[in-house]
């Protein structure tokens, strides 16, 4: 089940910051800024983990956990 709208969405928000934000799904990491990445990742009934690091991670954490959330993806933003 991919959500076409979602991934587009979700590589736009990504691509905004300067920040690295990658997304773990099961052993595979995804650059949310690929859409080619997310296309073959995003798929209904994952647990996601998204990994931020950079000079504006914790706006790019907000943006990115909202965006999950308005398309019903369960991701569990990690903060360290």
């Amino acid at each position: 089940m991919s959500n076409n709208a979602a991934i587009v969405e979700i590589s736009q928000a990504a691509s905004k910051f300067t920040s690295s934000i990658v997304l773990q799904a099961d052993s595979k990491y995804i650059d949310v800024k690929s859409i080619l990445g997310l296309f073959t990742t995003l798929v209904g009934g994952h647990q996601y983990e998204l990994h931020v690091h950079g000079p504006d991670a914790e706006e790019a954490k907000k943006t990115m956990a909202e965006v999950f959330a308005k398309h019903n993806l369960n991701v569990n933003v990690i903060t360290d």
